[in-house]
C-alpha cells in the first residue's frame, strides 16, 4: 500500500516541536529580561485622586519629608499620610478649593483618600525605613528629587543589582543623619562624597549584607 504522506513528513512533528522550544524560549527570555524593575516600575506615573505637587509642599514651602511621613523613622514602612495631616493645613489653608474636595469629603465620612501607592517593596523582599535613615541613607537615594516632581513617579529600579550597588559602596551614597531629609544637600567644598560616606561608615558601623541573602530575603 501506497504511503499517503510524503517521506519529509515524518520529521513534521519533530520541526514543529523545535520551533515551540525556540519559540517558548525566546519568549521565556523576553519575560525574565523585561518583567523586572528596570523596565515595569521606572517611570511609573498614577494618576492621584487628588492632584498634591511635591514641588510646591517639598520644594517651594520647604515642608520635611518626615511631616507626612511620619513614620520613616521609626518604622519598617514609611506611611501615606492620613487626612488629618492634610487638613492640619487645608482646614485654613485653600479651604474652598475644589480640588480638595475629596480630602473635604474623606474628613466629614472618615473614609480615607484611596491615594495609589508608587513605591512598594515585592513580597519577597525585606526593607527597613528606619534602619536606612538612621545610617545617613537620604530619601533622594531611592526616590530621586521628590522636591521637584510636580507629580511623583518612580524614579530608580529599586531592582536587586541596584541594592547590591549600594550596599557594596555605601560611602558613595551616605550623608549626615541630620541632612537625609534634605534633597538638595551636597558635599560642602574641599570634602567628597566619598570621604564622608567613608568617615560615615566607620562612626556608625555600617556594614550592610552583601552576601548573607537572609539580611534581605527573610
Amino acid at each position: 500500500m501506497a504511503n499517503i504522506f510524503p517521506r519529509w513528513s515524518n520529521w513534521l512533528p519533530f520541526k514543529i516541536i523545535f520551533c515551540l522550544l525556540v519559540l517558548g524560549g525566546g519568549v521565556s527570555a523576553g519575560v525574565w529580561y523585561y518583567l523586572n524593575p528596570a523596565y515595569m516600575r521606572v517611570g511609573y506615573q498614577p494618576a492621584q485622586p487628588v492632584p498634591f505637587s511635591h514641588k510646591i509642599h517639598s520644594g517651594q514651602l520647604g515642608m520635611d519629608c518626615r511631616y507626612c511621613h511620619s513614620y520613616v523613622e521609626t518604622s519598617a514602612y514609611s506611611n501615606i499620610p492620613t487626612t488629618q495631616v492634610c487638613m492640619n493645613c487645608h482646614s485654613q489653608i485653600k479651604s474652598d478649593s475644589p480640588k480638595l474636595q475629596l480630602v473635604r469629603d474623606s474628613w466629614e465620612s472618615g473614609k480615607p483618600v484611596e491615594w495609589v501607592q508608587i513605591h512598594k517593596t515585592p513580597e519577597h523582599a525585606y526593607f527597613h525605613h528606619s534602619v536606612h535613615v538612621a545610617r545617613g541613607v537620604s530619601c533622594v537615594s531611592c526616590h530621586g528629587k521628590v522636591n521637584e516632581m510636580e507629580v511623583v513617579h518612580h524614579a530608580e529600579t529599586h531592582s536587586m543589582a541596584w541594592c547590591l550597588d549600594c550596599h557594596r559602596n555605601p560611602e558613595n551614597h551616605l550623608r549626615p543623619v541630620s541632612e537625609v531629609t534634605n534633597l538638595d544637600w551636597e558635599p560642602p567644598a574641599g570634602t567628597t562624597q566619598q570621604k564622608i560616606g567613608a568617615a560615615l561608615v566607620e562612626k556608625l558601623h555600617v556594614n550592610p549584607p552583601v552576601k548573607n541573602c537572609a539580611g534581605c530575603h527573610r
